[in-house]
């Protein structure tokens, strides 16, 4: 495979591409600018070396088309977005990264033909409402959509033009929603609070996780490994898919976190407050459609998540800076 990754710097990026690199294929990532800041904490330096930038914006479609044709590109994942706070600050912004950005990746997988055999984007959780607006029980992915920022509007909309996209071109893709994404690079975001409370464990430090409540908690290296199962299956048509890794809310994550690491009984705090999206997602079709889905036990993920923290901290190259203030 030949695989251009729009947003490739990011936690789920690197880790996508590390999986992709041992599996020999070949990587590209797109993007406005070079930040290796997290690939280096995740991929070998042998493996770094195997991976190609390509400078250029989402939204710019000649620009898209060229980097495809280029580079020969036979498979895509569009990570590529602004995150809830920007699109609340600045909707129309929001809009042009998030939905524009996405519609030009279609559009330039169109216009190549047959070239780009699979296109795999991300969608997100937050396409679904609070908790309340739904019955008890596993919500399947065809669930009514009730998303509560732009954000979650944004990818509503993804997931609508990526269907009209297979009715009118027959462009295939599949849009995974993750929720709480863990693991190593994870350092933005509300979501990412459990991760830096880890690395704030393994540095001797407070850390007061804001929310409380229900969640779904993804170990990265799983989230990471969908991806590339579905860049790499034979699937037609416009699938749309829940992750879901191991539901649990704040306590048990604290409670659990203490087992592996007893210092976090003393370091870590959280609060009571339910982020408001629905957290208890069935992944059923997923499993049907795409096939058996890791899925890491929470204990181990915490435990490996630490490991590498510490190695980090022990070749000098942990960076704390997102736990500053």
């Amino acid at each position: 495979m030949r695989v251009l990754i729009t947003g490739g710097f990011g936690c789920i990026g690197s880790w996508i591409t590390k999986q992709l690199i041992e599996r020999g294929a070949s990587a590209w990532i797109y993007d406005l600018k070079e930040d290796w800041r997290r690939m280096d904490v995740i991929l070998e330096p042998d493996q770094i070396e195997q991976v190609q930038f390509v400078l250029g914006d989402v939204t710019n479609l000649d620009r898209v088309v060229t980097a495809l044709r280029e580079h020969q590109i036979t498979h895509v994942v569009h990570l590529a977005g602004l995150q809830v706070p920007t699109c609340r600050a600045n909707p129309i912004l929001g809009a042009s990264v998030n939905v524009i950005g996405t519609l030009v990746m279609f559009e330039a997988i169109r216009q190549l033909g047959g070239q780009v055999e699979q296109l795999v984007y991300a969608s997100s959780a937050a396409v679904y409402g609070p908790p309340d607006d739904y019955p008890s029980g596993p919500l399947p992915a065809h669930s009514r959509l009730l998303p509560t920022t732009h954000y979650g509007a944004f990818k509503v909309c993804n997931e609508t033009n990526a269907r009209v996209y297979w009715l009118d071109h027959q462009i295939p893709s599949i849009g995974l929603r993750p929720w709480t994404v863990y693991g190593v690079g994870r350092d933005f975001g509300v979501t990412s609070e459990p991760t830096k409370a880890m690395k704030a464990v393994v540095v001797g430090r407070q850390y007061h996780i804001s929310y409380g409540g229900w969640q779904d908690l993804q170990f990265v290296e799983d989230v990471a490994a969908t991806f590339v199962r579905c860049l790499e299956a034979s699937y037609r048509g416009a699938g749309v898919f829940n992750l879901r890794g191991v539901v649990a809310d704040i306590s048990e994550f604290h409670r659990t976190l203490v087992s592996v690491e007893p210092a976090a009984a003393e370091l870590v705090t959280h609060g009571d407050r339910q982020l408001p999206i629905a957290f208890d997602l069935d992944d059923s079709s997923l499993q049907r459609d795409i096939g058996a889905i890791p899925r890491t036990p929470l204990d181990e993920g915490i435990h490996r998540t630490i490991a590498h923290f510490r190695r980090l901290q022990g070749e000098g190259r942990l960076d704390t800076s997102e736990l500053e203030g």
